[in-house]
């Protein structure tokens, strides 16, 4: 089990680490509905994650086992396909990341937030986390890791569990902190919003490059 957590660690912390949700998650508590949106989007958040883990997990389950050497050459060829799609992406988030001073592009949704309801919350954040290509992908390859670790249905559990944990993690500590002191975060939020916003092309090619080599080396180590 510990070898499952160590596979799928990185593809948690990729999640966690996707500025986007964080920086919605952030535009929702300064809103004039901060408590109500904000935890439907942390529940719709963490949702997403687990229906699409699980999902993903139990397909993997339908792959070809390795044989007893260890070896697993169809869960190793997946892992590196996902891998070079994710390197795919660093190299495209690199090249759309703005050039000096210019202001980045943020999507059109994220002006709405001030007037979005609980329920629309709760909606966006299950968006974000289970259908964006980028966490769709993380998500796909810690069900193919876990398929191929040979654990009990019981360590799955586990396993996954620690992974929404990690995976949910940058949403839900803001939030939960803004209900628990509120008028002390408004300026830290404010400065990390704004960090994000002009950063996010290169956290996310930066992470998704790491995260790509790490998912081909572990693909590469099935054969």
């Amino acid at each position: 089990m510990i070898q499952a957590i160590g596979s799928i660690l990185p593809l948690a912390l990729g999640i966690a680490i996707s500025p986007i949700p964080i920086i919605a998650a952030i535009l929702m508590l300064l809103s004039p509905k901060a408590r109500g949106t904000s935890l439907g989007f942390l529940v719709g958040w963490v949702l997403g994650i687990v229906v699409a883990v699980v999902v993903f997990t139990l397909l993997s389950a339908l792959l070809p086992q390795g044989g007893d050497d260890a070896s697993n050459p169809t869960a190793g060829t997946i892992k590196i396909v996902l891998g070079a799609v994710l390197l795919l992406l660093a190299v495209r988030q690199w090249r759309s990341r703005p050039k000096g001073d210019a202001e980045p592009a943020l999507p059109k949704w994220m002006s709405a937030i001030d007037t979005m309801t609980p329920v629309k919350a709760l909606g966006l954040g299950f968006l974000l986390s289970a259908v964006n290509p980028k966490n769709l992908l993380m998500a796909v390859a810690a069900g193919v890791a876990l398929g191929a670790a040979g654990i009990s249905v019981g360590d799955d559990v586990v396993v996954i569990v620690v992974f929404v944990v990690i995976a949910a993690s940058s949403v839900a500590i803001p939030v939960i902190g803004y209900l628990v002191a509120s008028s002390r975060l408004e300026a830290p939020l404010q400065a990390l919003r704004t960090w994000l916003v002009h950063n996010n092309a290169t956290v996310m090619s930066i992470l998704l490059l790491v995260i790509g080599v790490v998912v081909i080396g572990k693909g590469l180590a099935n054969f």
